[in-house]
């Protein structure tokens, strides 16, 4: 599970099960109602926060249905408003996006980093979709087997987790398999497509291939990228992975033993 959020909290809401967050045979008007008693919301305040929300998330004709009449999408606009009228200083968040589809997940997105920038609001929010910590966050804490592997701006995972580069070459002619050959020894090909050719690198070798390429080949274009965000994290906890492997191997040798040649070696 991986923890990415913004500092600077008071009061706290969670987003909590589904279900149990908008009953489904209500409309979520009703919700909105029995969440207003909760936090003893002031009925005037509560009125214009409801229509604030509701106008920004377009879903005035919609709160009057039962939920269960809802798309995912629009159920999750009803939940996002039943959370935030109250005004918490803090909003946690999971996978606030999973399952919805592409034009829903924009809307989403697109309101969330609106509200936080208007009222600044920390939010919390876990998820394993990248696309959703990256249009949403500035700060990244990844957390594997209970220990913080790293805590900095959402830029610096890449720079300290991300062990190559992707090269993007455009030759001016065909990639023939001459060329196919030469880059193989420097990298690994990912794809290779008419004159384009993607190149997976070691981030300290970019410098001196670009050289060699460029001083031997005809380029008409190229570019380096970072690999994608989900590359990076799988990498982090592939290591976590294989550390944690080498620790239980090491813990199931015997105190005063050393292992030789298949033979155990009593020292």
């Amino acid at each position: 599970r991986f923890f990415y959020f913004f500092f600077n909290f008071y009061r706290f809401f969670f987003q909590k099960n589904r279900e149990a967050a908008a009953p489904q045979h209500l409309p979520a008007a009703e919700s909105f109602r029995l969440h207003q008693q909760i936090y003893g919301i002031d009925p005037d305040i509560f009125a214009r926060t409801q229509h604030e929300l509701v106008t920004l998330l377009d879903i005035g004709s919609l709160i009057h249905q039962p939920v269960r009449e809802l798309s995912l999408g629009e159920r999750m606009k009803m939940e996002l408003v039943t959370a935030l009228l109250h005004r918490p200083r803090v909003l946690f968040l999971d996978e606030p996006t999973i399952g919805l589809d592409v034009v829903a997940q924009h809307s989403i997105r697109t309101f969330l980093r609106d509200y936080q920038e208007q009222y600044g609001v920390t939010v919390l929010l876990t998820s394993h979709y990248m696309k959703d910590v990256l249009a949403l966050c500035r700060r990244v804490v990844v957390i594997a087997q209970g220990k913080i592997m790293y805590d900095g701006s959402l830029s610096g995972i890449t720079d300290r987790f991300g062990g190559h580069k992707i090269v993007t070459f455009e030759f001016a002619g065909d990639v023939t398999g001459e060329i196919d050959a030469e880059l193989e020894a420097q990298g690994h090909i990912l794809s290779r497509e008419g004159p384009r050719l993607r190149l997976r690198i070691d981030r300290r070798a970019v410098t001196s291939v670009l050289g060699r390429v460029l001083a031997t080949h005809a380029i008409e274009d190229v570019s380096v990228e970072d690999p994608p965000l989900e590359e990076v994290i799988a990498e982090v906890f592939a290591s976590v992975d294989t550390a944690s492997k080498l620790d239980d191997a090491v813990g199931n040798v015997m105190p005063g033993t050393s292992m030789t040649k298949g033979r155990d070696r009593r020292s």
